[in-house]
Order: C-alpha cells, then structure tokens, then sequence
C-alpha cells in the first residue's frame, strides 16, 4: 500500500516508516505538518496517510477533512500521543478509518483499522 507518514516528529516517521516497510507497505513520502502533508498527497497520491493528530499548523483533523474532498481521497488514520476521550470522539465521526495511540502503532493494529471499515 503507497502510504504517506505525516508527523512533526521525525523519530516517529522514522520509527513508523521502518515498521511499515517491513510489513510490505511502500512508504513514498513523509510531511512534518499539515501544508506539507497536502502538498506531498498531491505529489504522491498515496492510498494511505498516517497522520499526526497534533502537527504545529493544521490539526490534523482538518488535514483529514481536506483529504476526504479530494476526487480519491486515500485511506486516513490518525496517530497520538495522549489519551484524550474528546480525540476519540471527534475521530468518530472524522473522514478517517480510526486512531491509534503512537506506542501502540504496528502494522497489525493498522490492518486491523483498515479491514475494519472495509467489511
């Protein structure tokens, strides 16, 4: 899956692109925030956008929202850092396949939320 890593932590992209890669996922681009992540869809074209929750200019809900409008827009799953009811709330009802806390993101727990919307 062509997927696109965004993240303002560059040990995260890092972390994320080596797991990815392993698992079989072509990681074509990475973004450290949210100009940057639109920019590089539109380079790219992934299926798949990992991206931050909290990126230092769009949040990335709005990112997410951006991204639903295109004409194929790719697969969304957001990654965090915190535990926060009112993150979970809102990416229920965001354009995205769901959340994932950072220290529990592996490529089984994204197939996982990919399959899931998928059925």
């Amino acid at each position: 899956m062509r997927t696109l890593i965004v993240d303002d932590h560059e040990g995260f992209r890092s972390a994320a692109r080596a797991l990815l890669e392993r698992a079989g996922h072509d990681v074509i681009g990475e973004a450290d925030d949210g100009e940057s992540a639109l920019t590089e869809y539109l380079r790219f074209t992934p299926e798949l956008v990992v991206l931050d929750l909290q990126l230092p200019d769009i949040d990335g809900f709005a990112v997410a929202v951006a991204l639903s409008r295109v004409a194929e827009p790719p697969a969304v799953v957001l990654v965090t850092a915190r535990r926060v009811q009112s993150d979970l709330t809102r990416a229920a009802a965001a354009p995205v396949r769901g959340l994932l806390r950072k220290d529990e993101f592996t490529p089984e727990a994204l197939a996982l939320l990919l399959r899931g919307t998928d059925a």
